[in-house]
């Protein structure tokens, strides 16, 4: 069901305790086996509750983490209220409590980067983002340092970068022991980097920067498939709109 882009793994099992699935007209058993000739139905009831989860879109701020609750930091989740609601909000859907009930995020942004961070209740998005099979582009904007010789910081960080750090950036690295992914890296001025990924491994920009050099010194993620950061303010968040796709 879940390779299917039905719901999320975690969802199939609720569905199929609840008896919401049906195997070639056969309610379904946990751990059944199905084969490709196999008829999946599944029940309204379950329809109904994916409608009902909701997906939103933060300006994560600086000093938050993304995730779980780590060392101290609060997670931005904990952002999310009828307070903190833009509203420039072109949805019309209305904050409730039961929203934040299995709201997590979708990809990384680490404590010190601000920017996009999607969280969701719906597998199906989460699994669009961060799946293993994901192609999902996110772009980020990345001011850095260059320090030269004798640990001077460049004035002009594009012109004493060398060309062959830029292409390195853009394939060659790797991390973990593992190659990267090509990368679109290019300059937007002096100072800053344009990066789109397909890839989120753990505070990957910083650490391919400090592989051929460079110090980041601020990272914005301002697009993440189809759906950018726009004008929403820091520290708030919208939902994500009917029309809107990643």
């Amino acid at each position: 069901m879940a390779e299917l882009g039905l719901c999320s793994r975690r969802e199939a099992d609720e569905w199929i305790a609840r008896g919401w699935v049906r195997v070639n007209g056969q309610v379904a058993a946990m751990g059944l086996q199905v084969l490709p000739q196999d008829r999946i139905d599944v029940d309204r009831a379950a329809q109904g509750q994916q409608q009902q989860q909701v997906t939103i879109l933060m300006h994560k701020p600086m000093g938050y983490v993304s995730g779980q609750a780590e060392d101290g930091h609060t997670p931005a989740v904990a952002l999310v209220s009828q307070r903190t609601h833009w509203k420039g909000d072109a949805s019309r859907t209305r904050f409730s409590p039961a929203q934040l009930k299995g709201l997590a995020p979708c990809g990384r942004l680490d404590i010190d980067s601000v920017g996009l961070l999607v969280l969701t209740q719906d597998g199906r998005v989460a699994r669009q983002l961060i799946g293993e099979d994901s192609t999902v582009d996110k772009e980020y904007l990345v001011r850095v340092e260059y320090p030269t010789a004798g640990g001077v910081v460049a004035a002009d960080v594009q012109a004493a970068f060398p060309r062959e750090g830029l292409a390195r950036l853009r394939h060659g690295l790797s991390l973990d022991g593992q190659a990267l992914k090509p990368a679109q890296v290019e300059w937007q001025n002096p100072e800053q980097l344009r990066f789109v990924l397909q890839e989120g491994k753990k505070r990957q920009i910083r650490r391919m920067c400090e592989l051929v050099g460079l110090k980041v010194v601020g990272l914005k993620r301002i697009r993440i498939g189809r759906v950018t950061l726009g004008s929403l303010p820091v520290g708030q968040w919208r939902y994500l709109g009917p029309g809107e796709r990643f």
